[in-house]
């Protein structure tokens, strides 16, 4: 037992010291791996924020090339069609309709039978209109032989007082009865007058019970059937409708007031119907009427437009989509009315530019994007005097502005549009001979 405890102990082993090393290991990464990560991402981080902030700076221009075009100044409206002459046929007595000889769309001619009205009434009234003139006529022989007598009777009166052997008061008498007679004699002839006028009416109203066609043309309507009464009491009823010649027609159509002054007699126009998509009929313009027609405090006028109709495809009724070319010019120095409402807007982004000087009274002013020595093209204001527009386009008449320059529709950059239209841009139908729709066409956009 004392020879076990007297045996020498061994020492316990000394646990190995772990060094910066051995703890990055055991961490699977080194420590100036981490610093060096770290450096990396926060240089990315300033070298966006430093591109973003440039990109930022940057601004874009929408522009399009001042060019000559082809510019069309166009008035649009809605008309109807209709016939040159319509014409309403009515019946001035009133009675049974006995008998139609036309229909709708029949052909007739002047003086033809279209209908009759039962002529009993009329016939009756005409009898007792001849029994009145024979009673009249029958009246004035009374009278004139009564005044005949009464005449002779004054003229021997006249002989006897001569002779004393009547009295003064019995000539009187004598010729105060004469007088009476052609008297009675004037008064019978005036009967027999008005039982004439009273004939002649009752015959014109016989012959009104047979309704003719006043005119040459087609039947578009008929308003009653056989058996039916018309009444012509206080107006006329109207019975048919005939157009005179189909092959002839008009537009009625009607304008707004802020369009009539670019129209004149003569003008050519052209139209549509839906009836007939895809086909274009002409016509020129006969009449532009004075009289305003108000429709909802809308003021418009009313332009007659003859069009020939020869296939007889145009019918009374429909609605015509009228087209007026008012100015047109072939080659004309033009740029986009987009240009003609930019303005610049300051911004933190957009580069400072100079104001643009006040333009002359009728000019305007569009900016251009010109290329300055061993500088970015920047925006330059131009002043131009403005000529016809197609709606879309506008022609240039007058301005230091020349074919090919690239004028500043809009402006962009990353934060946001920096550009608008100003008060003196415009609209786009701006100018002299606006209206009407745009031509088309391209326009370049990207930045300079």
């Amino acid at each position: 037992m004392k020879a076990l405890s007297e045996m020498p102990r061994e020492a316990p082993a000394l646990a190995p010291v772990e060094t910066e090393e051995d703890e990055g290991r055991k961490r699977g990464m080194p420590r100036w791996a981490w610093i060096l990560g770290i450096l990396v991402v926060v240089g990315a981080v300033v070298f966006w924020r430093v591109r973003a902030g440039s990109r930022a700076d940057a601004v874009t221009y929408e522009t399009t090339p001042a060019e000559a075009r082809k510019l069309t100044a166009k008035v649009t409206a809605t008309g109807t069609v209709a016939a040159l002459v319509t014409v309403q046929v009515g019946s001035q007595v009133s009675g049974r309709i006995q008998e139609l000889m036309v229909d709708y769309n029949s052909q007739v001619k002047k003086g033809q039978v279209i209908a009759r009205i039962d002529p009993q009434l009329v016939q009756a009234a005409l009898d007792r209109a001849k029994a009145n003139m024979t009673a009249s006529r029958a009246n004035l022989q009374k009278a004139r032989v009564n005044a005949d007598v009464a005449k002779k009777q004054a003229v021997r009166s006249r002989e006897l007082r001569a002779q004393q052997f009547i009295s003064q008061s019995e000539l009187e008498t004598a010729e105060s009865a004469a007088a009476n007679g052609q008297a009675e004699v004037t008064a019978a002839e005036g009967a027999v007058a008005q039982a004439q006028a009273a004939l002649n009416e009752a015959e014109v109203n016989l012959k009104y019970t047979t309704i003719v066609s006043p005119t040459d043309g087609i039947v578009i309507s008929r308003s009653v059937d056989v058996g039916q009464t018309v009444a012509a009491s206080l107006q006329a009823p109207v019975l048919f409708t005939i157009a005179e010649d189909l092959r002839k027609m008009q537009v009625n159509t009607s304008i707004a007031e802020a369009d009539v002054g670019k129209l004149q007699p003569g003008m050519k126009a052209t139209f549509t119907v839906d009836a007939f998509p895809g086909e274009t009929f002409e016509g020129t313009i006969r009449q532009i009427r004075n009289e305003a027609i108000t429709v909802q405090n809308v003021v418009t006028y009313l332009a007659v437009i003859d069009v020939p109709n020869p296939d007889m495809k145009l019918k009374p009724g429909m609605t015509a989509n009228v087209t007026i070319v008012t100015q047109q010019k072939d080659q004309a120095l033009s740029v986009p009315n987009t240009a003609l409402r930019y303005r610049p807007v300051p911004s933190a982004n957009a580069p400072a530019q100079a104001p643009a000087p006040q333009a002359p009274a009728g000019m305007r002013t569009v900016y251009v994007l010109r290329r300055q020595p061993e500088q970015k093209p920047q925006p330059v204001a131009v002043n131009v005097r403005t000529g016809m527009t197609d709606g879309t386009y506008t022609e240039v008449v007058e301005g230091e502005l020349k074919a090919g320059d690239r004028v500043i529709t809009a402006a962009n950059s990353p934060a946001g549009p920096t550009s608008s239209g100003g008060p003196s841009g415009g609209s786009p139908v701006g100018g002299p001979g606006g209206g009407g729709r745009g031509m088309g066409g391209g326009m370049r956009r990207g930045p300079f």
